[in-house]
């Protein structure tokens, strides 16, 4: 890992901890502790419902998808995406919930996998298979064949 890297990951580690006790207390202070704690609890339960429903449905997509012969990159990014929206849905915040919700908008997340894809220098490729060979394996090429040198 390169310390660019290092260095934004650090700060994240540090600034949303801080942000998260900042707005516990305000709004704790707004609407009382009781309330906020209720809040954050109503949010971890309505996140993991939610979460639940788009796991199913974009499992069901990815089933679709497969059955089409085609490979489900966008669909496993969603997945992946899904994963750290359901983690982002269990930490007790605000803020990280707000994340975690906009990661559960099919749309939102849909647009923001098709943009990873395509600027993100990720390359989808199915395992075992080299971009410059062909596919290894059994090939079926069909077609239809005459006999010229028909005696009978």
């Amino acid at each position: 890992m390169d310390t660019g890297m290092f260095k934004i990951l650090f700060i994240l580690f540090l600034a949303i901890p801080v942000l998260e006790i900042y707005l516990l207390i305000k709004v704790g202070g707004l609407i009382g502790a009781m309330p906020t704690v209720l809040a954050v609890i109503g949010t971890a339960v309505l996140g993991a419902y939610l979460l639940r429903l788009q796991g199913i449905s974009t499992l069901r997509r990815v089933q679709e998808t497969l059955q089409r012969g085609e490979l489900p990159a966008v669909e496993m990014f969603e997945g992946v995406i899904l994963l750290v929206a359901g983690a982002l849905l269990l930490t007790p915040g605000f803020f990280t919930d707000t994340l975690g919700f906009l990661a559960l908008v099919p749309a939102l997340r849909r647009r923001f996998v098709v943009w990873l894809l395509e600027h993100g220098n990720i390359i989808v490729q199915v395992p075992g298979a080299s971009p410059n060979e062909p596919p290894r394996g059994p090939r079926t090429i069909e077609g239809e064949y005459r006999r010229e040198n028909d005696d009978r």
